[in-house]
């Protein structure tokens, strides 16, 4: 359904872009480039994601709706009723379009490419503006928003505490932010964290090569690896063994379909740079930028948290 955009509710941009693209069906608003010395970014990474989304970009209603219903699992309706938000790091757009009818207005920023294919997956949305740029070089004024979040983006980020401060410092007094973040696997076993070890030096290799065989190797991951043990999953669920099922690697993908583990395989695998945190350096991270009456989700993915900024 295409909702109309509500002009009421934009904020003028705090200085102007260096150049507005007429893209399939929005303007694109451009405030970064590669040539911008940003002190707070890989553009490696970037560049990675740019091609990740350039590949995987056709999600289904269903599949953002499933995966949807997971991430948000922890915000309150009431959060989201009539706020003006900002997606930092929105990639593909998949998120943008799962909120879209939830909010007022949606800003969606991405320093990347993955920009102009957010265009095409919001073809039809109205309440949202897209403009390419960094955390550092978000193009609002502080204290501009109801609500913001940064999904899975701020690990990817050199400097992942001074990421967090900079987007929340976008969040008004008494507003809200929501981030997932990749956690260390603290609440696993030695035999998981002896399998991620090992899963860390593929993915260092990995991600160093040139786009065409990281993908093709990306694709092999998910078929040779990924499959059989997500059937393994689904096979120890279905004879009714839930909990030895849960705790296998890769559970996670039991009920998600081949398009989003081919995505995530390359996101994994594919991506030069992460950070990983324990729940408890999350939580401090997030207190020590002014976030208060923070919760996490207990369940996957692992640490998806919302606090409100005092």
């Amino acid at each position: 359904m295409l909702v109309l955009q509500k002009k009421w509710c934009m904020k003028s941009f705090e200085r102007s872009p260096k150049q507005t693209v007429e893209g399939q069906h929005k303007k694109i608003f451009i405030f970064s480039e590669k040539e911008e010395i940003d002190s707070n970014i890989d553009k490696k990474t970037v560049h990675s994601f740019g091609e990740e989304w350039e590949k995987f970009h056709h999600f289904s209603e269903e599949l953002i709706q499933q995966a949807g219903e997971q991430y948000f699992d922890i915000v309150p309706e009431s959060v989201l009723k009539d706020a003006y938000m900002i997606d930092i790091g929105c990639g593909s757009g998949r998120w943008t379009k799962y909120l879209h009818d939830k909010v007022a207005f949606i800003e969606a920023v991405d320093p990347s490419n993955a920009i102009f294919y957010a265009d095409r997956l919001l073809a039809n949305v109205g309440n949202v503006r897209l403009s390419k740029a960094s955390v550092e070089s978000l193009p609002f004024a502080d204290e501009s928003f109801d609500f913001g979040m940064a999904v899975g983006v701020l690990h990817h980020i050199p400097d992942t505490a001074e990421a967090l401060r900079a987007c929340v410092q976008k969040i008004k007094k008494g507003g809200y932010f929501y981030v997932y973040i990749y956690y260390n696997l603290d609440n696993r076993g030695w035999a998981y964290k002896s399998i991620f070890k090992v899963v860390n030096v593929v993915r260092r290799f990995i991600s160093g090569l040139p786009p065409k065989p990281k993908k093709v190797l990306c694709d092999a991951i998910a078929i040779l690896i990924y499959m059989p043990m997500i059937l393994l999953v689904r096979l120890l669920k279905l004879l009714g063994f839930n909990q030895l099922a849960d705790k296998l690697p890769l559970s996670y993908y039991a009920d998600k379909d081949f398009y989003m583990v081919r995505n995530d395989a390359l996101d994994r695998f594919g991506t030069p740079l992460e950070h990983r945190f324990s729940k408890t350096e999350i939580q401090q991270m997030m207190e020590n930028v002014g976030l208060s009456d923070i919760v996490f989700s207990e369940q996957m993915p692992y640490y998806h948290a919302i606090g409100k900024r005092v």
